[in-house]
């Protein structure tokens, strides 16, 4: 099968276009391909993919976020629409409001957890069980001393990293 853009070349490329509700199926040789593919990133690129994002929940607020701009950078909300990009940090604070519902559309949270290298977690988890385990004994010494109010702050320490746990292994 010949290219349909050029005629030329075996086409090697099948690619399926919806416009308007009308489906076109494109047969591409690899240049005419990758000629499509620059073609379709410029028409549609990651600002519009934000634009739409931030379109989703339209409301009165339209207004006012049109008007918004950066008082460091100068950039405005709706030129970080059309380019994808905020301009400074302080960016992140004036369009703070508009930025939430955006993150959690596009990541299903507004806060970053991240990611800890499982070497650091296996170290850290050990550290966790020696300080667990050094607690405990402390406690344990308190209990046997008769020094209750100790016994009561050691006990709460070891509360407090037991929760910390649990929330980190349910992550």
């Amino acid at each position: 099968m010949l290219c349909d853009l050029c005629g030329k070349n075996e086409a090697t490329v099948h690619l399926t276009e919806i416009i308007d509700n009308q489906v076109t199926e494109l047969h591409l040789c690899e240049e005419c391909a990758r000629n499509k593919s620059i073609e379709m990133e410029q028409q549609f690129g990651l600002g519009d993919l934000l634009a739409g994002l931030a379109e989703f929940g339209k409301g009165i607020e339209e207004t006012e976020s049109s008007r918004l701009k950066c008082s460091k950078c100068g950039i405005s909300y709706e030129d970080f629409k059309k380019i994808g990009k905020l301009g400074c940090s302080q960016c992140y604070i004036t369009f703070k409001r508009y930025l939430s519902s955006l993150l959690k559309k596009i990541h299903g949270s507004n806060k970053h957890i991240g990611k800890t290298p499982l070497k650091v977690t296996a170290v850290a988890d050990k550290d966790k069980k020696n300080i667990l385990e050094d607690l405990r004994q402390k406690l344990q010494k308190a209990i046997e001393a008769e020094e209750f109010e100790e016994a009561a702050r050691i006990r709460d320490q070891i509360r407090e990293l037991e929760k910390v746990n649990r929330k980190n292994e349910n992550r």
